[in-house]
């Protein structure tokens, strides 16, 4: 499990690269960053919420499909869903598209 300085290293570093991919797509979509959550919202009226959850050292992402908890798996740079394995970025990618109708390149 990762200390607390690195789950702080790890969650600010996936923001701000969300954050960097979001500020590059072409289509209209807007996104807010407050209080650790970044919501974004599509033209569609549906939102996805990515959360920090420094108590549980969580990363979690709300979609229409669902809700899912991720932790930090270092040997995969990414953050892994804990009842899955599937790892966070392509998951997002494909939930962006799908949800939204909006390509990131993360």
């Amino acid at each position: 499990m990762l200390s607390d300085v690195e789950y702080e290293e790890q969650i600010e570093a996936t923001i701000q690269a969300l954050e960097e991919a979001l500020d590059e797509v072409e289509d209209d979509v807007d996104y807010e960053l407050g209080g650790g959550i970044l919501t974004v919202t599509f033209t569609n009226g549906t939102t996805i919420v990515v959360s920090r959850q420094p108590p549980v050292k969580q990363l979690w992402l709300a979609t229409r499909s669902g809700g899912y908890h991720y932790e930090f798996d270092t040997d995969a740079n990414d953050w892994k869903d804990t009842r899955t394995g599937g790892l966070f970025t392509p998951f997002l990618i494909k939930e962006m598209l799908d949800q939204g109708g909006v390509e990131l390149e993360l």
